[in-house]
């Protein structure tokens, strides 16, 4: 699913115009960005939980000449899915 038709799927479900279920749309992905970007979890009940984890640094290799190489620690967004949706998915 694409954003544009998540906007319309938005716009025919609630009654508004696609302006204002594209506005709806960036003003809660903005609101997730933020919270994950302070460190925040962002849980949604019956959907899943979005989290930001620590990767710590680690030696990893040059797939071509088998150098060793460092990777730098950083953080990564994962998604923890609810046990409602991964029901409905597996129906």
């Amino acid at each position: 699913m694409s954003k544009n038709s998540l906007i319309e799927m938005i716009a025919e479900n609630s009654g508004f115009t696609k302006k204002d279920s594209e506005v709806a749309l960036k003003a809660v992905l903005a609101a997730f960005s933020s919270a994950l970007e302070q460190g925040e979890k962002v849980s949604i009940v019956g959907f899943g939980t979005f989290e930001v984890k620590e990767r710590k640094a680690r030696v990893g290799h040059n797939p071509v000449t088998r150098e060793e190489i460092q990777i730098p620690a950083s953080k990564a967004v994962t998604f923890k899915v609810s046990k409602n949706l991964k029901d409905r998915v597996n129906k």
